[in-house]
């Protein structure tokens, strides 16, 4: 296997930098959404969890389709969501 030159390796180094801190961000301020979505239905706070939850859902979503994370793991959460919803809900 032959090493990249200087010029077109570099290039590719920098573009995954700048990838790898762009899936970062967005991974980040997907947990953050999760964690308030998860707070909130602690608290019993009916309406700003269902709020929160279609927040959420879009960005697993998103998140899913951009390959931040993979698919199921985003359906899992979303569901697991949505049952702790219905729970408080039916409470």
């Amino acid at each position: 296997m032959e090493l990249p030159t200087r010029k077109s390796g570099m290039k590719h180094v920098r573009a995954d930098k700048k990838k790898r801190d762009r899936n970062m961000r967005r991974k980040s301020a997907l947990r953050t959404m999760l964690k308030q979505t998860e707070a909130a239905i602690a608290d019993g706070e009916m309406d700003q969890a269902e709020e929160l939850y279609r927040q959420a859902a879009s960005h697993l979503d998103r998140a899913a389709g951009k390959g931040i994370i993979k698919k199921g793991m985003a359906n899992r959460k979303k569901s697991r969501l949505a049952h702790d919803i219905n729970k408080i809900a039916a409470a």
